[in-house]
């Protein structure tokens, strides 16, 4: 009889790998690009889905707003919409890929290891397909519901090696839409632990993307934002309290961190979704504190940094900066609550003091008084009478995992509140 397998959560996931043989996941990685069960491609199915993605995603109002300059006006009411924004290639490419696996295995059972990515609308029209997704109780994936045979896809922002190798010894057949920017940042890593650099990741240390990246490192440090990479630095440049150290970064490190050993070479790599400007001011930080500590002849020999920063998000991110540039009354960001990018864009808004409500699908405008949105770094509330009186611009932006028909969808919502406040 088989043992159940159960996943392990993300603060204990890499103590659990440290127990076993090391693995050398670049052999495994390339092995598994071999195998006849792994699928990182499409089957052939792609007119099919095409046509369903369509129907079920693009938006006949956006395409008029894109021929409009991005603007349109209605009433009292003027929309400007962010010249990038939306589905990415890397999103559109695995929610695709997950159509053609149902089209490919119509009779298997089709399990996803998380969300396809962060849009609520997508992951249920995928359950609506008949695809399963793993539970997670108290923190931990549970993997003994798969049998060998079944389908399981991996989602955009990657799984990690433990999750990939499981599946595979499983004998699973493992469909891997995992966006190829996010692989990249993989290889960054193997390249830092080949040389036996630490990886210090920019990025939240319990978002499913920085979780598979730290499984390909030997040693890694998850920094979330310029405040603790300054503490990192200052600690390389003049020491500290190592115990503070350590509990401070107690689920962003790998087993058995060192912080008076492991900080002598580092890596810099990064969730690709994190804020542009922020991920390349700490590759700078860290360029710069390892010329302080080993001199600029010796730089080479402490650091290493490759250009892992995603296009589209930020291509998301520049567009961002450029709406919030021109006046406007408020800003919907539409995406899912748990996005990184998504989140991203609101900080930008935030920043520029602009009245700015994260929704992630139209039914959160309640009504032309209330509207229920996610403040940054706060739970979901209600706020009363958002709409403004009178003539009004409109900002409007959505994460790279929200379909033009979700930013349809607000649109009108806001049109129609509007016209209500006006009776």
């Amino acid at each position: 009889m088989e043992t159940p397998v159960t996943d392990l959560a993300p603060e204990t996931q890499d103590s659990a790998a440290q127990t076993a043989a090391p693995l050398d996941t670049k052999a495994f990685r390339r092995s598994l690009n071999h195998s006849d069960n792994y699928f990182r491609r499409g089957f052939g199915h792609g007119e099919a889905v095409a046509e369903t993605m369509a129907t079920s995603y693009q938006s006949g109002l956006i395409q008029e707003l894109r021929a409009n300059g991005n603007v349109l006006t209605r009433g009292d009411v003027t929309i400007r919409l962010a010249q990038a924004f939306g589905f990415c290639w890397g999103v559109e490419r695995a929610v695709a890929m997950a159509y053609e696996a149902r089209k490919q295995f119509p009779t298997e059972r089709i399990w996803i290891t998380n969300e396809i990515i962060h849009n609520p609308s997508v992951n249920d029209h995928l359950r609506q397909m008949g695809v399963l997704f793993i539970e997670v109780n108290h923190g931990q994936k549970d993997f003994s519901v798969v049998e060998r045979g079944d389908v399981v896809i991996l989602p955009a922002f990657g799984a990690s090696v433990q999750e990939m190798q499981l599946l595979n010894d499983r004998g699973c057949i493992i469909v891997d839409t995992t966006c190829p920017w996010v692989a990249k940042v993989w290889n960054s890593v193997e390249k830092h632990k080949k040389s036996d650099y630490t990886s210090i990741v920019h990025g939240k240390y319990n978002h499913e993307e920085t979780i598979a990246t730290s499984s390909f490192a030997n040693k890694y440090l998850v920094v979330l934002n310029m405040e603790q990479a300054e503490y990192v630095s200052n600690y390389i440049l003049h020491g500290g309290d190592k115990t503070e150290f350590l509990a401070k970064f107690a689920k962003a490190c790998s087993q058995g961190f060192d912080p008076d050993r492991d900080l002598d070479r580092v890596g810099v790599a990064n969730q690709t979704t994190m804020l542009k400007s922020e991920t390349e001011a700490i590759g700078k930080l860290f360029e710069r504190t390892m010329m302080q500590r080993f001199g600029p002849d010796k730089l080479n020999d402490h650091f290493m940094s490759f250009n892992t920063i995603c296009d589209a998000t930020q291509e998301r991110q520049d567009a961002m900066f450029e709406l919030v540039d021109a006046p406007m009354d408020l800003m919907i960001v539409i995406g899912g609550f748990n996005s990184s990018n998504t989140t991203h864009l609101q900080e930008i808004a935030i920043e520029r003091n602009i009245p700015s409500y994260h929704i992630d699908s139209a039914d959160r405008i309640l009504d032309e008084r209330a509207i229920e949105h996610k403040p940054l770094h706060g739970d979901i509330e209600r706020a009363e009478n958002w709409l403004p009186a009178g003539p009004i611009t409109v900002g409007i932006t959505s994460g790279a995992s929200t379909p033009d028909k979700a930013v349809e969808e607000t649109i009108e919502r806001i049109f129609a509140c509007k016209e209500r406040l006006a009776q």
